[in-house]
């Protein structure tokens, strides 16, 4: 009997130990803050701005095309010069006056007035992308389909039977 109150006081001792455990846990428990910010706001001023200003550099990484080359801004501005959207001789570069050239051309023709040029605005001034040295180039025309007017009937009625329309 005296061996049972032994291993019931010793279970008694380890529950009541084991609870106090769990209830001191969350007031020891080590709070963790970020670095960064930490240091952000411990650091003098300079150093504060030193830090962030190295954060921006590792973020941010310019894509795509980040100026128009100078044969290509002077191919435009000869074609804005055909069009008379442009005087003078073309430079190579994309100044002030050909941006607003282009612009002008590009609202004229309804559509976006970005900084950059528009593709079809590009298209239409006839500075589209060159096939000319595609696989299949030799022998092809690029030129618009033809007119549905001018597909014979019989084929018409067959295109219209096949996809359902005018049934």
């Amino acid at each position: 009997m005296e061996g049972e109150i032994g291993v019931l006081s010793f279970r008694a001792s380890l529950a009541i130990l084991f609870s106090a455990a769990l209830v001191a846990a969350p007031a020891l428990a080590v709070t963790t803050t970020n670095k960064s910010s930490a240091a952000t706001h411990k650091a003098s001023p300079r150093t504060a701005r030193k830090i962030s200003t190295r954060t921006k550099a590792k973020s941010h990484k310019l894509h795509g095309q980040q100026a128009i080359d100078p044969s290509r801004a002077t191919e435009i501005q000869q074609a804005l010069i055909r069009e008379h959207y442009l005087t003078g001789e073309p430079s190579g570069n994309w100044d002030a006056a050909t941006q607003a050239a282009m612009q002008k051309y590009q609202s004229d023709q309804g559509w976006q007035t970005r900084l950059t040029p528009d593709s079809r605005a590009l298209k239409k001034l006839g500075l589209g992308p060159d096939y000319s040295g595609a696989i299949n180039a030799e022998g092809a025309s690029f030129s618009p389909p033809a007119p549905a007017s001018s597909i014979p009937s019989s084929q018409a009625s067959g295109f219209a039977q096949a996809s359902g329309v005018n049934q």
